[in-house]
């Protein structure tokens, strides 16, 4: 996933280097869109006002669930106190069910993975924690736009070690540069990462989504998600 963004970010930051970016995981199921939107709307106009920081969506936790990862709020940020924006004190990717308790008590979050930030800032973190990283995608940075740039990118992916970006990156990030993070919580939205079936089917009975399928059996139902053309088909009949 750290590559799985930056490569596109390198596109970026080559065309508008001073532009506002937000990322946004593909596999996410959201009722309230228009809630949730409007955080990622604040979470823009904070970065386009103070573009040295990050900022993530954090979603207040329905349940305890050791699947996700969690943001520990730290305190609010003085100069953002009144849109209830805190500092970042520690990411926790994939907690135990002990932990995932503990997170609870402490008011940790789940890490959407959905953030806002200047293409410029999140490239000069990059290039503080994970020096190596940096330097194959400044080389693919050169080539962008140039007849050598699939050649480039091919050779500095042969290089490359396997990056997530929650454990590779932001996991370090509050050790040495959490001036740097900000969370801004989620409440009110019906999120879910829909990594699983199981997770999927859950999802839709609790919002009340699986009416919609009109009786589709539910292990047809993801045998037909697997293709795109009848994945598209099946989520206009019930979206």
């Amino acid at each position: 996933t750290g590559p799985g963004i930056l490569l596109p970010l390198m596109h970026v930051y080559k065309r508008h280097p001073e532009s506002t970016v937000a990322v946004f995981p593909s596999d996410h199921f959201i009722v309230e869109e228009e809630l949730f939107m409007a955080h990622v709307y604040l979470a823009c106009r904070v970065v386009e006002r103070y573009p040295s920081y990050l900022v993530l969506l954090g979603i207040q936790p329905g349940a305890p669930e050791p699947d996700y990862g969690y943001i520990v709020p730290g305190p609010k940020a003085n100069h953002l106190a009144l849109l209830s924006i805190h500092g970042v004190s520690q990411f926790i990717e994939k907690p135990d069910a002990h932990a995932v308790q503990e997170l609870l008590v402490k008011g940790g979050l789940w890490n959407s993975m959905v953030m806002v930030f200047k293409a410029r800032t999140l490239l000069d973190l990059v290039r503080r924690t994970a020096p190596q990283i940096y330097r194959l995608f400044s080389w693919i940075l050169q080539a962008v736009g140039t007849t050598g740039e699939t050649d480039v990118v091919e050779e500095a992916y042969r290089q490359m070690e396997v990056v997530n970006f929650s454990r590779g990156l932001l996991e370090a990030l509050p050790r040495e540069y959490a001036s740097r993070l900000l969370v801004l919580p989620v409440r009110g939205v019906h999120w879910s990462d829909w990594g699983s079936e199981h997770r999927i089917m859950s999802v839709l009975q609790n919002t009340g989504h699986l009416g919609r399928l009109h009786g589709i059996p539910e292990s047809r139902l993801f045998r037909i998600w697997q293709g795109s053309s009848s994945a598209d088909r099946v989520g206009r009949r019930f979206l």
